[in-house]
């Protein structure tokens, strides 16, 4: 059976060009459900392509809630060695786990660390551009950015807009991961609202609306917007499925079936 994410996201072609440049990809999970697999397979598949035609992909990953270590050990298990690349220069860590959060009283620290942080992505995505590569910015942790800046969703915000300008600048992509549930006590953030607006696909990862049942994990929901052709029509699709995780894979299946 064939893989319903890679179909999901466009990856189940043979095009020389990386299906998701000059976009941005926001995947929105929560407590029950996490969606960091979809995270781990965006990277296993832009790193390890089948097509030769790729081998020039670079990967930036900015990491507030992991390790360099946590990814090595899940990607290895999928297949891809983390390590291998970055000494082959496909891929750049930046270790943002061990920053000293500022003080709730100078929230412009938190802005600046932001600013500084887009800064060095920028020259880094400068020369992994002058070297003709395919890059893709990985960004494991919306919510804990928002800690770095000192509770202001206005810099994150910032930031993912500069970001966004990345993707048609460079025709790069961008992949974020936020957790939907931590802002329980709103209805709808405008920070929520705001990253979904500013994505071309959104991945949800959400529990069963039946509850709890043995082998499915959860269910995916996958909208690409698309683009309008001339007469205005929209292009979007929005594919629906289950998930369950195992050691070193994701099974993915439609209601009723089995990966």
């Amino acid at each position: 059976m064939d893989n319903l994410l890679d179909r999901a996201l466009g990856l189940d072609g043979r095009s020389d060009r990386w299906p998701l440049r000059g976009k941005l990809v926001l995947v929105e999970d929560c407590v029950e459900t996490g969606g960091a697999f979809v995270i781990h397979h965006i990277i296993k598949r832009f790193l390890s392509p089948q097509s030769s035609a790729f081998s020039n992909n670079s990967l930036i990953l900015v990491a507030f809630s992991q390790p360099l270590s946590h990814y090595d050990r899940v990607l290895r298990k999928l297949g891809c060695n983390l390590v291998a690349q970055r000494d082959n220069n496909r891929f750049l860590f930046f270790d943002m786990l061990n920053l000293r959060f500022p003080d709730r009283e100078d929230a412009k620290i938190g802005s600046s660390v932001l600013v500084s942080l887009f800064e060095k992505i920028y020259n880094a995505v400068c020369a992994l551009s002058a070297e003709n590569s395919c890059i893709t910015i990985v960004i494991d942790d919306i919510a804990l950015m928002e800690v770095v800046a000192n509770g202001s969703s206005d810099s994150v915000l910032d930031f993912l807009h500069y970001c966004r300008t990345l993707t048609s600048e460079f025709d790069c992509s961008v992949v974020a991961l936020n957790h939907g549930d931590i802002y329980s006590s709103m209805e709808k953030p405008m920070l929520m609202l705001n990253l979904e607006y500013l994505s071309n696909i959104l991945v949800r990862a959400e529990p069963l609306a039946t509850g709890s049942v043995v082998d499915v994990h959860g269910q995916l929901m996958v909208f690409d917007k698309g683009e309008r052709d001339r007469q205005g029509t929209s292009g979007s699709k929005i594919h629906n499925f289950h998930f369950r995780v195992k050691e070193n894979s994701v099974d993915f299946f439609y209601p009723g079936g089995r990966g």
